[in-house]
């Protein structure tokens, strides 16, 4: 089975994080992003990924060297220009050769899907797509999709205004898709898979979908991020994937106080710091006395420094008793 991977996006909504690492190479419990998704990929039965990216794929070569990741073949299709999500889709398919079933998935989106339990029901219902769906309380940011007893797709929505969501299940973003599903999408054209190709598919009939209760988060916001972090720390949170709270190559002082909380390799937290429910990636410095709740930091914390439900980048420095709250340093937003 083959897999396309989608890693397109410049990650914009968990910048300052992204601006000097790509998303899908952000750890989660101190493995790359992309590293994990493409585990379970594995445990599913892929075993060649197609890296659909709108960028240089140096980052990645560079990661993965022997292109290879989590026992799975790599291969990498760059997009000449933005083709949005199907257009995506059919490029790096048709860089790959992909003429046979195979598997999508959003490179930002940590589950415990299996994705061979989707791929049989897949062929079971004699769909030309699939879809993996799960419930969550507030449908109207994401695709909603309403079902028949079968699973084959009523309605496809993209994000609907709140109230008129036809239910709460939502895309979660792995699908199986037939080679016919390319035929659907123009070649070298900026097209959307969930705002026109899954809806022609529901009008014809070809389009199922399968609900399940896996843990599933999308990493793609901060606080989303910080939360996909924390939760493998939690056992019986996940299927299979669990991490220590402080890599061993991080340099933690006997004094410090760290609970609920990922230190990256090489961070460093000082003699009578505070790091409470927050993610401490590579490299970050935390002064001696700083405080840090509930944060994601990469940058400096200066001595005595206070900071709370902050992201801070690599590029990032919070002086010396200063007190940071609710902020993103640097600032995306400045010129």
């Amino acid at each position: 089975m083959r897999a396309v991977v989608l890693v397109g996006g410049f990650g914009t909504r968990l910048r300052p994080l992204t601006n000097l690492t790509p998303k899908p190479m952000l750890p989660l419990g101190h493995v790359p992003m992309i590293e994990r998704l493409l585990t379970n990929l594995g445990r599913g039965g892929v075993v060649e990924v197609t890296l659909a990216l709108g960028f240089k794929p140096e980052p990645f070569v560079t990661a993965f060297p022997d292109g290879e990741c989590a026992g799975v073949s790599l291969r990498y299709a760059v997009e000449p220009e933005p083709l949005d999500t199907a257009g995506a889709i059919r490029f790096a398919a048709d860089v790959a050769g992909i003429d046979d079933t195979f598997i999508v998935a959003n490179g930002d989106v940590l589950t415990d899907l299996d994705v061979s339990q989707l791929v049989s029901f897949h062929r079971s219902r004699g769909a030309e797509g699939t879809l993996h769906l799960v419930g969550v309380p507030d449908p109207s940011a994401f695709g909603v999709v309403a079902i028949g007893a079968d699973g084959k797709v009523d309605r496809f929505v993209e994000k609907p205004p709140p109230g008129s969501e036809p239910s709460n299940l939502i895309n979660a973003g792995t699908y199986v898709l037939e080679p016919s599903v390319l035929q659907r999408i123009p070649a070298g054209q900026r097209v959307s898979i969930e705002r026109t190709t899954f809806p022609a598919m529901v009008a014809d009939g070809s389009l199922f979908a399968m609900p399940t209760d896996d843990y599933w988060i999308d990493t793609g916001q901060p606080e989303l991020y910080l939360q996909a972090n924390l939760d493998l720390l939690v056992p019986g949170r996940h299927r299979h994937d669990l991490c220590v709270g402080v890599h061993p190559d991080a340099s933690v002082s006997a004094s410090t106080v760290i609970i609920r909380s990922v230190v990256g390799p090489s961070a460093v937290v000082a003699e009578g710091a505070q790091v409470r429910g927050s993610v401490l990636l590579p490299g970050a410095v935390v002064g001696k006395d700083a405080v840090v709740t509930d944060s994601v930091v990469m940058g400096r914390i200066g001595i005595g420094a206070v900071v709370s439900s902050s992201v801070v980048g690599a590029e990032g420095i919070v002086e010396p008793g200063e007190h940071l709250d609710g902020e993103k340093r640097p600032d995306p937003t400045a010129p």
